[in-house]
């Protein structure tokens, strides 16, 4: 088990421990985001164990995630990243995921990535960039993946802090 981390900001923390996980207030907000719709409680719970989760809370309140899958040595992948909408614009969005690239277990890898529908003017300034060559990315879908709510839909709030 790798050792856990905190950050802290006043009455805010981050805690890369599982055990800080509050699994009813992340089910709660990510069934209601579009790019997690109707996530299974048993597969959030799998998703978790299996990632490096950045719990941000305040006095111990889940306000907000990101979860990055990774294999420590060459390649992550930043995902499920939310702040609760009454604690936006305070600077916890950008806080957060740098805490994320500032984790010493991630340091040396080759890339970290992230999918974001329109959160491009969030996370240019923290580093990240459009792909340099989109055409050798390539996925294969193998269900439904998205909220018919992302269809046209905003995003960028979710996570602007």
């Amino acid at each position: 088990m790798r050792e856990a981390m905190q950050w802290s900001r006043g009455t805010f923390h981050i805690l890369t421990d599982q055990n800080a996980l509050d699994l009813t207030a992340i089910q709660s907000f990510l069934n209601n985001a579009p790019w997690s719709y109707g996530l299974p409680l048993s597969k959030l719970k799998k998703a978790l164990r299996h990632s490096l989760c950045f719990s941000l809370l305040e006095n111990h309140v889940q306000i907000g995630l990101a979860r990055v899958i990774t294999d420590y040595t060459t390649y992550a992948y930043l995902c499920d990243v939310y702040i609760l909408e009454e604690f936006r614009g305070q600077g916890l969005g950008s806080w957060l995921i740098q805490c994320v690239l500032e984790h010493p277990e991630l340091q040396g890898l080759r890339r970290i990535s992230l999918l974001t529908h329109d959160a491009q003017t969030f996370y240019k300034p923290l580093g990240f960039a459009p792909l340099l060559q989109p055409e050798r990315y390539m996925e294969r879908p193998l269900g439904k993946t998205l909220s018919p709510q992302l269809e046209g839909g905003s995003i960028i709030d979710i996570i602007s802090g």
